[in-house]
């Protein structure tokens, strides 16, 4: 893994963007992008570029069980309003989270990744390590599926909410398998409670314990910290 420290978000949204911005002018144009406070400063800078992405392809990682894209505290929304109404792409999938047969969802958006395979993938980490929303303890080989959100994950989310009891329990997210198969992956981390996290995931064993630890195994993964969050390196 290829790891750049930088001083702060911002100076990490940009570095991300220019990664982005090469591999499109090498030949990428499908993304598989993530929702947060972590990705937010790359999608200011996506939306202050020139760049076109008319003909491009966006696939979100995830989505909350029960709220559908009008929902302010849905992960549709939030790309609508950070990213895609200013910069409109070709197609976008977010995973639905109003469906009415959620492993139809979950083989539905299976077909979409395969339909679509990502050339660069975003992510966040989560405190006790997930990617996308795949808690500790998921499988490596896990596709599409619908998942219970730990009690540390719904704490990490309800500054979103208006109380606590509002957060969604469950999400569909993107399988680990899913994410690997992705031939580039940028992941972004800042502020001293992604410290532990980081440090497992470049430095600890492989382990399902710690979901991120499995991009130990990917060819090309450029991990993007600040000094807090790399601090326990």
């Amino acid at each position: 893994m290829d790891v750049i420290r930088v001083k702060n978000a911002d100076e990490g949204g940009k570095k991300a963007f220019e990664i982005l911005k090469d591999g499109i002018a090498n030949g990428a144009d499908t993304f598989g992008l993530a929702t947060g406070s972590t990705p937010e400063t790359m999608y200011e800078y996506m939306v202050a570029s020139d760049l076109d992405f008319s003909d491009k392809v966006s696939v979100n990682l995830d989505e909350y069980v029960g709220l559908d894209g009008s929902n302010e505290q849905s992960y549709r929304y939030f790309m609508d309003q950070h990213l895609f109404n200013q910069k409109p792409f070709k197609k976008t999938y977010v995973p639905n989270g109003k469906a009415d047969d959620l492993d139809a969802e979950c083989k539905r958006y299976d077909q979409i990744i395969a339909d679509h395979p990502i050339d660069i993938q975003v992510l966040g980490i989560g405190q006790n390590g997930h990617i996308g929303f795949n808690e500790p303890g998921t499988s490596f080989d896990a596709t599409t599926h619908v998942v219970e959100l730990t009690e540390s994950t719904v704490n990490a989310n309800k500054r979103y909410f208006d109380k606590v009891e509002d957060v969604p329990t469950r999400a569909l997210t993107m399988g680990i398998k899913s994410i690997m198969q992705s031939k580039k992956i940028i992941l972004m981390a800042f502020g001293q409670a992604k410290a532990e996290a980081i440090k497992g995931m470049l430095e600890g064993e492989v382990t399902q314990d710690l979901p991120a630890s499995v991009l130990q195994n990917h060819p090309d993964v450029v991990v993007i910290i600040d000094e807090e969050a790399a601090s326990k390196l």
